[in-house]
């Protein structure tokens, strides 16, 4: 009766164990990106001649623009470029190096212009409440005298109702 109840002991321990070192399916930046709601916060645009700096403008957002996460791998986008459209959404993913997003969702720029923002974004910064995406003529290799210019998309992350 004994090695039964050492026995059971046995299974149920290995069973708490093979479950404890059970993995989510998400790495740590992919948690970063669906934990919530993403709200712009500002635009830096920067305007190059080969690696020369012609301008720099920064805009604050005034139109509450979000960016939206999910765990299925779908994104959505409301208010993009402060232009009345239907929520704009897509799949998203990251490279294997975890160091761009591709997301594919087609957004409209202007009344008559749709985009895709976020196709190739390179991940600046990500942490637990900023994200900051690089977007435009980010590659690395480029003509000394070709005009490039690069738009800086700084987000900040919605704080969830109901939570501290």
């Amino acid at each position: 009766m004994k090695k039964r109840y050492l026995l059971l002991l046995l299974i149920l321990i290995t069973g708490l164990i093979v479950n404890s070192c059970k993995k989510t399916g998400q790495n740590p930046i992919e948690t970063l990106f669906t934990g919530g709601t993403w709200q712009l916060a500002s635009i830096e645009i920067t305007q190059y001649t080969g690696n020369t700096q012609i301008s720099d403008t920064t805009i604050n957002d005034t139109c509450s623009q979000f960016f939206t996460f999910k765990t299925d791998f779908t994104c959505t986008y409301a208010n993009f470029n402060c232009v009345t459209q239907p929520l704009a959404s897509g799949k998203w993913s990251l490279t294997p190096n975890k160091l761009f997003l591709i997301a594919n969702m087609v957004c409209d720029s202007t009344a008559t212009i749709t985009t895709k923002p976020f196709i190739n974004s390179q991940i600046i910064n990500l942490g637990q409440y900023s994200m900051v995406l690089n977007t435009g003529d980010i590659a690395p290799n480029y003509s000394l005298t070709q005009p490039r210019k690069i738009v800086k998309y700084g987000f900040i992350r919605q704080k969830l109702s109901g939570t501290n």
